[in-house]
């Protein structure tokens, strides 16, 4: 899958998760920014208005349902597609994502197609 030119933050506090999700969107072509919290993807999202964010629910300081709420609040950015992460696979997960205004869920550890179709996907709706 050829996802060239696009902007990409993966925002989780786990080394090989952000390693991993770097090496498989790379590989297709992405630019990606990486960040280990909430607080560290703010000021990065602001300067590098990512086409789509990854951004993992539980999270040291700033966790993925506040980051999420930030982002979709700001009108600036309330347009990108935020993709939450997590290791549970749950429904009250998955509605609380949604309550926060996250446009899709991807259960951990991701599989390479998975994150590049919720990329594509999810890209297709974004303009610069």
């Amino acid at each position: 899958m050829d996802l060239t030119g696009l902007r990409v933050m993966v925002i989780d506090d786990s080394n090989t998760i952000r390693r991993s999700a770097e090496i498989f969107l790379t590989h297709s072509g992405c630019e990606v920014l990486l960040a280990e919290d909430g607080f560290d993807a703010l000021a990065k999202i602001a300067d590098h208005r990512p086409h789509v964010i990854f951004v993992d629910i539980m999270m040291p300081r700033l966790d993925g349902y506040q980051t999420c709420a930030l982002i979709k609040k700001n009108p600036r950015l309330s347009a990108t597609p935020v993709i939450m992460l997590s290791s549970k696979d749950g429904l009250f997960d998955r509605a609380r994502g949604r309550m926060v205004g996250s446009d899709e869920y991807l259960t951990k550890p991701f599989t390479k197609d998975s994150l590049l179709r919720a990329a594509a996907v999810h890209a297709s709706r974004t303009t610069d």
